[in-house]
């Protein structure tokens, strides 16, 4: 854990360049350095359907959800949420450009009875490579 999940209409895909996004976005989960390496997920899923505001389709969204494990502070939390909304404001600021867009952004702490996460070789994959 970390995983970061992005939702968005398929029209954002038109302007921006959505795997480059997610490499930017876990690259600022990297950078907080709250989270293993080898647990950070980051993935884009485009909705099939969506309304917004007044129905009409000019309008763009970004809906970025963190699940992560429990037992940061609260302060650690929010300065992650900063870090990675301003990564992604900063990507998409430029090339959305005058088209009304909103970013959004939670934290969702997993419970950690309820969360499985035994088969993971990604961590010792990467403790092998160091």
């Amino acid at each position: 854990m970390p995983h970061l999940v992005l939702d968005y209409p398929p029209d954002l895909a038109e302007l921006v360049e959505m795997g480059a996004l997610c490499a930017v976005l876990r690259d600022a989960m990297v950078a907080t350095g709250l989270f293993p390496l080898g647990g950070i997920r980051v993935r884009g899923r485009a909705a099939e359907c969506w309304a917004i505001a007044d129905g009409s389709r000019q309008f763009l969204y970004l809906d970025l959800v963190l699940r992560m494990g429990t037992g940061r502070s609260e302060a650690d939390r929010a300065r992650a949420m900063a870090e990675i909304y301003d990564a992604a404001r900063a990507f998409l600021e430029p090339r959305v450009g005058d088209v009304p867009t909103a970013l959004s952004m939670e934290i969702i702490e997993i419970d950690p009875v309820l969360s499985d996460k035994r088969w993971n070789t990604i961590h010792g994959y990467l403790a092998r490579r160091e």
